[in-house]
């Protein structure tokens, strides 16, 4: 198992992250070129809520398919923060989870920690999850800028 660790200060407060948390074109915007997901169910209306469970096709830069990826939702809220079990036939742990803190002056620090275990793949695994998660946190900031 390795660990994927990025943190970044985004612009505005961690209610507003939160509530962009929310949508599934978060994610969708945030991935994008690096991972696509569609949800398996053909519907936008996925639920972030402890227990559930989603399913979405997953290719990575938009083309490679990369099996089905399931994200099973262990701890979802604003002041405890998000954490997810995750995986697909090639990554079978991705835990994913997400902490926010808010900082003085309409700031939130906003960190994505990743504990990946995929076998013999994980070095590989490991090393395209530092990319991803740099190029998200680079993303979530253009979003909140108004700049996407």
């Amino acid at each position: 198992m390795k660990t994927v660790k990025k943190t970044s200060i985004f612009p505005v407060s961690k209610k507003k992250v939160f509530a962009k948390l929310l949508k599934l074109s978060t994610l969708q915007y945030i991935a994008y070129p690096y991972a696509t997901f569609t949800p398996l169910d053909g519907t936008d209306n996925m639920s972030w809520e402890v227990g559930s469970t989603s399913r979405f096709k997953f290719r990575l830069f938009g083309f490679i398919p990369f099996g089905t990826h399931t994200i099973n939702v262990i701890r979802f809220g604003s002041d405890e923060g998000i954490y997810t079990h995750e995986g697909n036939e090639h990554v079978p742990t991705w835990n994913h989870e997400i902490i926010l803190e808010e900082l003085s002056g309409n700031k939130c620090r906003y960190t994505d920690k990743v504990d990946i275990d995929a076998g013999w793949k994980t070095i590989f695994i490991w090393i395209w999850a530092n990319f991803f998660y740099s190029h998200r946190q680079r993303k979530w900031i253009k979003l909140l800028k108004g700049k996407n």
